[in-house]
């Protein structure tokens, strides 16, 4: 008789993406995924249509040119993904540097990004991270209020 196979290994399950375009806050939220902390934050619009260096992302969250927004991550979570830039809302002006900390850490930089300019792609690993901290900092004090983006922004999770 021929031998039975041992069954197949089952696969891990599919990860899980959370658009920062769609967490909750952590008052509002149930503590099981990615979530906005209110305390320390700043002022996020989270949209659904926003376009740097004219083109068009169907999500994304736009913020000031200072700002500074804590996510606590809620489980554990692979990367973080997004293309920034400055939203063209503001008419190609303003100058803004992107970073991504991880548990306080500075994980990435953009570098100076102008209005006007394409979209920069954003990747960093948090695995075994808790928080990220997404920020956004003017070149100049005049450039605070320029609208900065961080379009198709997602956390891949497990």
């Amino acid at each position: 008789p021929t031998p039975t196979p041992p069954p197949a290994p089952t696969p891990p399950p599919a990860p899980t993406v959370y658009r920062w375009s769609e967490l909750a806050y952590d008052l509002t939220g149930d503590g099981t995924g990615p979530e906005m902390r209110l305390a320390g934050s700043s002022w996020v619009w989270q949209r659904s249509d926003l376009s740097v260096g004219d083109v068009r992302y169907t999500h994304g969250v736009t913020v000031n040119g200072r700002s500074s927004v804590t996510v606590d991550l809620n489980r554990s979570c692979s990367s973080y993904d997004a293309l920034v830039g400055v939203d063209d809302l503001t008419m190609k002006l303003g100058k803004v540097h992107f970073s991504v900390d991880a548990d306080g850490v500075r994980q990435k930089s953009s570098g100076m990004v102008k209005g006007g300019d394409p979209a920069v792609p954003v990747h960093v690993d948090i695995s075994g991270r808790e928080t990220v901290r997404l920020v956004a900092e003017p070149h100049s004090p005049v450039d605070s209020v320029a609208l900065a983006d961080w379009a198709q922004s997602r956390f891949t999770c497990a």
